[in-house]
């Protein structure tokens, strides 16, 4: 059974648990959900619905050419067949399966309510369900896990990414990029010469007058790239949809107080990660940076970190907020990236992409480094 079947096969089962007969998804423009490419393959725009009593699948791509070759669904009626209109594309899967009228059907959560008032006016014979804690909950819930094919694509990812890192330490050490576009657009292009898809969200590129922001802006530009002072590199790559996402610092003759930025931001980064581990709330760990940052006069003015795959930023995240709930699992990948910034003395930031590991199978360590960014000293 292939890995999107075997997806597809739990959200049956909690379907049914549910009493949900019908289940939409939709990864359209305005509502984006990479969970109909998690559940399928499909890589482009598509309306997917389940059937928990079939247990099937009908995808309802915008390109059936795409679909034909990347998708894996029981079947596939294009969109242009209903108009390029959800409402028509709902009431064509509850004829395709057969649904009862007086059944549940649970449809996207970011429906709008304009929306969701047409899709009452045709389905009012049916239980519609748009709902927080659903059925879009329970598939970020077990996308924040990732399966054996997806910690395979990681390891090829991280890899790819791991030779750029060193490609670019090289290239910047020995002035063959000199301006932050040469910096960002070579990444663009070894990417794709190494089979990504491209980068994973607009690489930032921000030399010793632009490193104080937390996502320097413009992203990049022509000015020359990692001269005196910290210079900031954060950038990703997308492999087979998921995404990598890393940050380099550049250092040239520092200042006391600009090594006293590193050296926080370092030790930082060190204590979040000898605190993963199965079992520890995502939301401690954040804390714990929070507190460390305090006692020495600083303050992480963004998230410690957030999960990574068919989106860049997704569960789970690490953040100190009262509202956050996840507990950390073996599977998991997510960034750690304590920085700090000043406007004054520039900004420091490290990022790695770390996977939540089984202790006892690690031998006493409860995360895996997949990336291997650093402080590059010129």
């Amino acid at each position: 059974m292939n890995a999107c079947k075997t997806r597809r096969e739990k959200i049956y089962d909690w379907m049914a648990k549910e009493d949900v007969a019908l289940a939409m998804f939709e990864d359209v423009e305005g509502r984006r959900d990479p969970s109909v490419r998690w559940l399928t393959g499909q890589p482009g725009d598509a309306l997917l619905f389940l059937s928990a009593a079939d247990r099937k699948s009908l995808l309802v791509p915008w390109d059936v050419n795409m679909a034909n070759v990347y998708a894996d669904a029981d079947a596939i009626a294009p969109y242009n067949d209903f108009g390029r209109v959800a409402v028509q594309a709902l009431a064509n899967a509850v004829r395709h399966f057969h649904i009862k009228t007086g059944n549940h059907i649970e449809i996207p959560v970011a429906t709008p309510h304009p929306l969701f008032l047409n899709y009452q006016k045709d389905m009012g014979a049916y239980e519609l369900m748009c709902r927080s804690g659903g059925i879009d909950e329970e598939v970020q819930r077990r996308r924040a896990v990732k399966d054996e094919e997806e910690l395979g694509v990681y390891k090829t990812l991280a890899s790819i990414t791991n030779d750029i890192i060193e490609r670019l330490e090289k290239n910047v050490k020995d002035r063959t990029l000199k301006t932050e576009s040469d910096v960002a657009l070579f990444i663009e292009a070894e990417a794709r010469k190494q089979g990504c898809e491209g980068a994973s969200f607009e690489t930032l590129v921000a030399g010793p007058s632009r490193s104080f922001g937390i996502h320097a802006f413009p992203a990049y530009t022509s000015a020359p790239f990692a001269g005196k002072g910290l210079s900031i590199l954060d950038f990703g790559l997308k492999y087979q949809g998921y995404a990598s996402d890393v940050t380099m610092t550049f250092v040239q003759d520092a200042s006391p107080e600009q090594e006293t930025l590193l050296s926080l931001m370092k030790r930082a980064y060190n204590l979040a990660l000898s605190m993963v581990k199965p079992g520890i709330s995502a939301r401690s760990i954040a804390i714990a940076i929070d507190d460390f940052y305090s006692e020495n006069g600083k303050v992480l003015p963004h998230g410690l970190g957030h999960g990574v795959g068919l989106e860049i930023h997704e569960a789970p995240f690490l953040r100190s907020k009262s509202e956050n709930p996840w507990i950390l699992q073996s599977g998991m990948i997510f960034t750690i990236e304590p920085g700090l910034y000043d406007p004054a003395l520039g900004g420091c930031r490290f990022e790695n992409d770390v996977l939540v590991v089984d202790i006892a199978e690690s031998g006493g360590a409860g995360a895996e480094e997949l990336t291997k960014t650093r402080i590059v000293r010129l």
